[in-house]
């Protein structure tokens, strides 16, 4: 995992400490706002098509929209007439591991099964697209729509393989194990003797020596032909993880076939939101109907935000006191619905598209704005709040916390607003009211009464 947030949210994401926290968010895809790294992340097929370019062997790969797409590019792009019917994987594409373990809404188990037969592609490809897969990583669904055949591949041999960013070592780190085509947290959890790791100078880039001790430790012999097409791609895969400022390549399984030929089978690549414009061709493939609606809006708007699953709204500026309002939140009994920092620069307008996230969510019961003011002025907060407000109602209670530049110009401006907030001195104090507050609308809710807030008289 990454180190905590500085001024890098998806950095924020993925440390120690916001996942102790907050666990439930490891999976989420965090917008891409000033100076952070989002890290985009595409379909298997794409990372197939960019891996291609680097001359890495995949196995023959074909993606269909429908389902009679599916059944066609089976009888005529893998099979020919008289022949017999070869077998294919049909794959459900969408953005979370764990899909050969999931469950579609409609019943169907599984978003990975072998084609084998004469109608099977339109079968399955049928129950796939548009239903919603379950899986571990996306516990809510996620759209299919789309699907991927791929040539079935023959294994003597499953590999792991991956190259990421590593902060530890100041640079790119390759893992490998010779356990592939399982969990690789499983493996390090009860095999961490099998996961082995080769820092890479990127000064100087990946060697020769350091593939060749990586195949080794993969299991394949040294000399074989396998071994020196495991050395040739390990270098390939580098050139594309620094070619398409990649910030993580992982293979997983990487396989060795009966004939010696080494082939990456299943891959996910994320690359670095900063070089979109270095690498456009690639961005501009993000899928957006993978991703929380919530966090695609905010990303039009250069908002740091994360979709939780709590149910009390939070807009603060400043990742460590956005952090800090999400646990005393906690510690008061209560559940953050997103991580969402302005940050110190943010206009009125930004303003105003970040409550108007909040005010929209139908998971929030309540919302707690926490400002303390420096280079982010109060009264601009205040206005951007208070301009929502008028052309979009302010439908849930308010609680605002206030301090630092502009305060009492911003106190003012609430208070001659003809809106009902409730203010706050200090964070505890409004943290406190916006658990209350939320609790009650959470209460009501579920017994079915329908309850107005007026005067927030607590």
């Amino acid at each position: 995992s990454q180190s905590p947030y500085a001024c890098r949210l998806r950095s924020l994401m993925l440390s120690s400490s916001f996942l102790l926290r907050f666990p439930h968010a490891v999976r989420r895809t965090a917008a891409p706002p000033m100076g952070a790294v989002r890290q985009l992340n595409v379909h298997e097929y794409i990372s197939m098509e960019v891996m291609n370019l680097f001359g890495i062997a995949t196995p023959k790969t074909h993606v269909a929209e429908t389902a009679d797409e599916a059944e066609n590019i089976y009888l005529h792009k893998f099979n020919k007439p008289g022949e017999p019917m070869k077998d294919v994987v049909i794959k459900a594409q969408v953005l979370s591991g764990g899909r050969g373990l999931g469950t579609f809404k409609n019943g169907l188990k599984g978003g990975v099964h072998m084609v084998t037969k004469e109608g099977q592609a339109r079968e399955f490809a049928s129950q796939m697209l548009g239903q919603e897969l379950v899986t571990k990583q996306a516990p809510n669904g996620i759209l299919c729509s789309k699907v991927c055949l791929m040539e079935r591949m023959y294994m003597r041999r499953e590999m792991y393989l991956s190259i990421l960013m590593d902060r530890a070592s100041g640079g790119p780190l390759m893992v490998g194990s010779p356990k592939g085509g399982t969990s690789i947290e499983d493996v390090a959890a009860n095999n961490p003797d099998l996961i082995f790791k080769e820092p890479i100078d990127i000064t100087k880039g990946i060697t020769h020596k350091t593939c060749a001790r990586m195949a080794s430790n993969l299991g394949l012999d040294d000399g074989s032909e396998a071994h020196e097409k495991a050395v040739t791609l390990m270098k390939n895969l580098y050139d594309m993880f620094i070619g398409n400022d990649c910030t993580q390549v992982e293979v997983n399984p990487l396989v060795e076939t009966p004939d010696g030929d080494v082939i990456v089978c299943d891959a996910k690549v994320n690359f670095d939101d900063n070089a979109k414009f270095r690498q456009s061709s690639i961005h501009a493939r993000r899928d957006l109907t993978q991703e929380d609606p919530r966090e695609v809006e905010a990303s039009k708007h250069n908002l740091n935000y994360i979709g939780l699953d709590g149910n009390i709204g939070c807009m603060v500026n400043g990742a460590g006191l956005a952090m800090s309002t999400m646990d005393i939140i906690q510690l008061k009994g209560g559940s953050p619905a997103n991580f969402l920092d302005v940050g110190g620069g943010a206009n009125e307008t930004q303003v105003q598209k970040a409550f108007e996230i909040l005010n929209s969510d139908p998971k929030v019961q309540a919302i707690l704005i926490n400002i303390f003011g420096g280079i982010m002025r109060c009264d601009v907060i205040a206005t951007g709040i208070i301009k929502s407000a008028k052309e979009i109602g302010l439908e849930k209670p308010l609680v605002i916390r206030l301090q630092g530049t502009n305060v009492e110009r911003a106190k003012t401006l609430i208070e001659g607003c003809g809106f009902k907030m409730i203010i706050a001195d200090d964070l505890e104090d409004a943290a406190a009211k916006a658990v209350g507050v939320a609790e009650i609308a959470k209460q009501a809710k579920d017994i079915g009464v329908g309850i107005k807030f007026e005067g927030f008289d607590l």
